[in-house]
């Protein structure tokens, strides 16, 4: 059996921050490992990629910066609470420092060379863990399937991630572990949206998983979001990898639901040349409705055509457009 390399903590020295003062710039971080973000603090902004040691839900551990925020409101510390599709970093640095709560982090220091070249060590020692890992699961017997496995850089501990089905027994597996790797062993359980974050992979879209490259903050999502956007309701076309929904589905989710209050909604009945038609569909990207007559005719409206009156809540094709198109 291969023996576990040492992976003691090397203490953080050079840029460090020994005292915490009351101003700084908030910054974005990602931990390269487990694909989350925090925001924490530093005394001067720093540039999107810069490799830094900072505080993550786990411990103190290499990161990398995404970009610098002027607020943390949108955050909690040390959870996986990034909450929109696109970055929310600013790409351009903050000109005045802000004021930095007690429950805002701070990074320790920006990684040196020599860090770097440890961070890429440990990439490799969780490799074999891993294997190792399985193996002693394997002997175990146990129903769990692990996912990765991770070195925390500032301190002596390695997290394993794993997906099961039910309430898993793992007392004898950590004390196995502890006499091959002698550090610290946490055992976490995740979900199945989980472990796409952290393996990544294509999604049907061609790109990397929104959860993976983009966002660790994964919202719930329903079948609602999927109907309110006119999309096919095949499961295995609004579904990820992972079985769960699409997190895509979320993002226009708002931008949709908006802008079709603003309308007339399927089902409504308008009166066209003494004929009765029926919305039958509502197109937010085309902006125009469809709709059908008793007869099977078919019309399309743009959105510009439609009057509304207020007081009556009563919607109208403008005379205008019925005019234009009998013409035509």
């Amino acid at each position: 059996m291969a023996k576990s390399k040492s992976s003691s903590a090397k203490p953080v020295q050079e840029n460090q921050i020994s005292e915490k003062p009351p101003l700084g710039y908030l910054h974005i971080i990602k931990n390269p490992s487990s694909k989350e973000l925090s925001v924490c603090a530093y005394s001067e902004p720093l540039a999107k990629g810069t490799h830094v040691i900072g505080p993550t839900r786990y411990g103190l551990d290499f990161a990398v910066v995404i970009g610098v925020t002027r607020s943390s409101e949108e955050y909690e510390p040390g959870e996986a609470t990034f909450v929109a599709p696109t970055c929310m970093a600013q790409e351009d640095q903050t000109e005045e420092p802000v004021k930095i709560g007690k429950d805002v982090g701070w990074i320790e220091s920006l990684a040196t060379e020599e860090d770097y070249k440890r961070f890429v060590e440990l990439q490799e020692m969780e490799e074999e863990a891993l294997i190792l890992c399985r193996e002693k699961v394997m002997a175990r017997n146990l129903d769990m399937k692990l996912v990765s496995a991770h070195y925390l850089f500032g301190e002596p501990k390695i997290i394993f991630f794993f997906t099961a089905t039910n309430r898993v027994d793992f007392r004898e597996l950590v004390k196995d572990l502890v006499s091959i790797f002698r550090i610290r062993i946490e055992l976490r359980q995740i979900g199945v949206r989980d472990e796409s974050r952290l393996l990544g992979g294509l999604a049907v879209c061609g790109r990397s998983f929104c959860c993976h490259a983009i966002t660790d903050k994964l919202n719930p999502v329903s079948i609602k979001m999927a109907k309110e956007q006119n999309l096919s309701l095949n499961s295995t076309k609004i579904s990820g990898p992972c079985g769960r929904l699409l997190c895509c589905l979320s993002y226009e989710y708002d931008f949709y639901s908006e802008e079709r209050q603003k309308l007339p909604q399927e089902g409504y009945r308008f009166r066209i040349d003494r004929e009765a038609m029926k919305v039958i569909e509502v197109n937010v990207l085309t902006r125009k409705l469809i709709l059908a007559g008793n007869e099977g005719n078919m019309m399309s409206v743009p959105f510009s055509a439609l009057e509304h009156n207020a007081g009556t809540n009563h919607w109208e094709v403008s005379q205008e457009y019925l005019n234009k198109i009998r013409i035509n």
